[in-house]
């Protein structure tokens, strides 16, 4: 009988990790850390609770991990507006869905709670501390410049323009929808804002 290589990836493995990851994250949104239990997650996740200890060691481990996710792919997103396909305001329109997409909300929830619980693991905390909203806003300011030179975005400080952006996005964030498509929809009217 010979031995697995550990090198060797497991589908099965990579499967059951996600599943977990994804009922946590509902789960972290919704009750903060403070208010979710492992036995929460393996519930959401239609799993054992003494399965989800097989993949995470606890409800911080679970947390950190999902935390340093949705920061390292809100930065990708950011980094990556510039080389979407279009004008500036195209750019922005595309960037806007992806944040206003109902499978991101989560990811947000749970950003919005590492940043405010006194819960926090101290590793959590660390990642937030390295993780700086101000390199988010001066990534996207040129964008808003040379839409603003375009003449697709309106006159005005571009620092202040994209502030008041991004608050509406946040706002419609943590306020739920009255549809079922979601934030999606206003889209458009967001960006009448910008222009």
């Amino acid at each position: 009988m010979t031995q697995q290589n550990e090198q060797s990836p497991d589908p099965l493995h990579d499967e059951r990790r996600e599943q977990i990851k994804s009922a946590a994250l509902k789960v972290f949104a919704q009750r903060g850390i403070a208010g979710t239990k492992m036995s929460m997650i393996a519930a959401e996740a239609g799993i054992s609770q003494g399965l989800s200890y097989r993949y995470f060691s606890s409800k911080e481990e679970l947390f950190t991990v999902l935390v340093q996710e949705a920061i390292e792919e809100a930065q990708l997103a950011i980094r990556n507006v510039n080389h979407l396909p279009g004008t500036p305001k195209e750019q922005l329109r595309a960037l806007s869905k992806r944040m206003l997409d109902d499978s991101h909300k989560h990811y947000f929830l749970l950003l919005q709670q590492a940043q405010t619980s006194d819960e926090v693991p101290v590793k959590t905390k660390q990642i937030i501390d390295h993780y700086s909203p101000k390199d988010t806003i001066d990534q996207l300011v040129p964008l808003f410049i040379k839409g603003q030179q375009s003449g697709e975005f309106c006159e005005g400080d571009p620092y202040k323009l994209l502030i008041l952006y991004l608050s509406v996005i946040t706002g419609l964030m943590l306020q739920e929808s009255p549809t079922n498509e979601g934030w999606l929809q206003e889209v458009d009217n967001l960006m009448k804002i910008i222009t």
